[in-house]
């Protein structure tokens, strides 16, 4: 194993990677030597916010990119059905799963990041937010996680061996108003990362959370999150985080920088939030 390459022959799906953050993360995976699974919704999930014509040329660029082995695979992953799909796709073509990182997610409606304002909810508070939104937020970051795990767990535990990292939110780490579903749902995520790894120890199979802050993804900038005093921090502590720097915390997960770690939630905010997670 070459010390640039520490995922040498390891396979790992990266959920919700279709475009931002996740695609990122997926490059950078299969940067240092791993197999690299890229996943959306739908075949077309990349353009949203014109990053990619379709999956397949995502995993066509971050192959040409990385001279490594990359999948696409798509599919809803609040239905288990599709999820159970998914995986059977990743092991007929690379036999294993031995990294997954739980991406998928966002503070979105029911119409995904093709609606309005990026796909935020209208109202989206904590009484006044619809119905239909507060389930497809819950749905689209908490349950989508659950799912994947259920179904990708079980043959960690046989191998007793894995890496999981889930990727929640500082919003999860403070009350507000605006986004609380989202933030509600990323909680949970934390939680639900905490009592996986309880479970998954004596299987030797480490879970870990990344919490990033704002982070200047396509979209992020797009729906006007991007403030324009932030902006002028560049790319100091008090400035905006790279996707790059929310990867390079993943690859501290998967890697043995942190063989003795799980069950740990770890901000990537510059500082911003010092509270204990």
């Amino acid at each position: 194993m070459a010390d640039n390459r520490p995922l040498e022959g390891q396979v790992a799906w990266v959920t919700g990677s279709s475009r931002g953050l996740g695609r990122v993360i997926a490059a950078h995976l299969s940067r240092l030597g791993a197999s690299v699974v890229v996943h959306g919704t739908t075949p077309t999930s990349a353009r949203a916010f014109n990053e990619a014509e379709s999956l397949d040329q995502v995993a066509r660029d971050v192959a040409a990119e990385t001279g490594r082995r990359v999948l696409a695979v798509w599919g809803d992953l609040t239905d288990a059905r599709e999820v159970s799909t998914a995986v059977t796709k990743i092991r007929s073509e690379l036999d294993r799963i031995d990294i997954l990182v739980n991406n998928a997610g966002g503070d979105m409606g029911p119409a995904g990041a093709s609606g309005p304002r990026g796909g935020k909810p209208e109202r989206n508070d904590c009484v006044f937010i619809s119905v239909e939104d507060v389930r497809a937020v819950l749905d689209r970051n908490l349950l989508s996680c659950i799912l994947v795990c259920r179904e990708v767990v079980p043959e960690m535990m046989a191998r007793r061996s894995g890496r999981i990292v889930n990727i929640g939110s500082v919003a999860a780490l403070e009350g507000r108003a605006e986004g609380a579903i989202y933030a509600t749902a990323k909680a949970a995520v934390h939680a639900y990362t905490r009592s996986l790894a309880v479970q998954l120890r004596p299987f030797n199979v480490p879970v870990n959370c990344v919490a990033p802050g704002g982070t200047l993804t396509v979209r992020f900038r797009a729906t006007g999150q991007a403030r324009p005093d932030v902006l002028d921090k560049g790319d100091g502590l008090e400035g905006y985080g790279r996707p790059e720097d929310i990867a390079r915390a993943v690859e501290f997960f998967v890697t043995d920088a942190s063989r003795h770690i799980s069950g740990q939630v770890l901000r990537v905010d510059g500082g911003e939030q010092s509270w204990p997670a």
